[in-house]
């Protein structure tokens, strides 16, 4: 027959061995030597293994077998805690997963700080969270795959969504230091950037199909990600608009350039908080709404870019603003 240890004697095992005797378990556990010792002979029988070296010594050790054995019983009895934890939530309105969608527009740190906000006051709520480009958001959110977005443009009217604007953030238009555009050294016109390759970042969800954002050169590189099209204008192939938290550094640090285009809209990028009307968030859903919009209202707006790039490297795209 298979071992079946139960809960209460890996327990007393972990007891024993943190405590280091049986007397010491037993008065952690209030319970009499005798039992404490029972036990632990039960746990061995079942497992055919000796736990504990109680020969030639006045305290207990734990054998090779043993130590192994208390990894697991650890491990087990903390999933045990972690289910327990989960279930106390549910039954009191907590949801057991989220799913959460994120645009690249949104500042990777405050993301960062979010999350880490949001594991340590629900640490029973898991969570799925997807990372995606134009309209990956709200595709997500309609399609049902994601409860939650944060970030992206309203691309189509759709009466099933609830959408709250907690903020905002901004596309700037970057070549490296070597690119051609770099080197004039002026404000460009349309006729200067009409013949430089432009790198842009296609959509997967198809929702913007047939429409272009500051789509001004003849020659266009589409790209899948905003990730290989920052990579790709930090190696000079093109250039391109990429969030400014994503380029405020490279840009102080002088491996990318701003470019001042007259034609290049620099209009805000609002960013909303999307949900399905007939899918309310719980109480971690709607703490990560509220977090988030509290956060991204601090980010700042392109007209203080001469500003932002005078700050300390160390400061956050959203910290700056406070």
């Amino acid at each position: 027959m298979d071992a079946n240890p139960t809960l209460d004697q890996l327990q007393v095992f972990i007891a024993v061995a943190e405590s280091g005797s049986f007397s010491a378990a037993s008065r952690l556990l209030n319970r009499a030597q005798s039992v404490v010792s029972y036990t632990i002979a039960n746990l061995e029988t079942q497992l055919e293994i000796q736990l504990f070296d109680r020969a030639g010594a006045r305290q207990p050790k734990l054998t090779e077998a043993g130590r192994a054995m208390l990894m697991d019983a650890r491990r087990i009895v903390a999933d045990l805690q972690i289910m327990r934890s989960r279930a106390k939530s549910i039954t009191q309105g907590l949801e057991a997963e989220i799913t959460l969608a994120v645009s690249v527009m949104v500042p990777a740190d405050a993301v960062v700080s979010q999350l880490r906000e949001f594991r340590e006051k629900f640490p029973s709520v898991a969570l799925n969270l997807s990372v995606g480009e134009l309209g990956m958001v709200m595709g997500q959110v309609i399609s049902g795959r994601a409860g939650i977005g944060i970030g992206g443009a309203l691309l189509k009217q759709d009466d099933s969504l609830i959408a709250e604007r907690i903020g905002h953030s901004y596309l700037l238009p970057v070549a490296a230091p070597d690119h051609p555009l770099v080197k004039l050294n002026r404000t460009l016109t349309l006729a200067d950037v009409r013949d430089e390759t432009q790198l842009v970042v296609t959509d997967a969800s198809g929702l913007t199909a047939g429409r272009n954002f500051n789509v001004l050169s003849y020659k266009i590189w589409r790209i899948s990600d905003i990730a290989t099209k920052y990579q790709l204008i930090k190696g000079g192939l093109g250039w391109g608009g990429l969030p400014a938290s994503l380029v405020l550094d490279d840009i102080r640090n002088g491996d990318l350039v701003a470019l001042d285009i007259d034609a290049y809209e620099q209009g805000q990028y609002p960013i909303y908080a999307l949900r399905k009307a007939s899918n309310p968030p719980g109480p971690a859903g709607q703490w990560l709404i509220e977090s988030f919009a509290a956060k991204l209202s601090l980010c700042p707006n392109h007209d203080d870019l001469p500003e932002l790039l005078k700050q300390e490297p160390e400061r956050t795209y959203w910290q700056a603003a406070e």
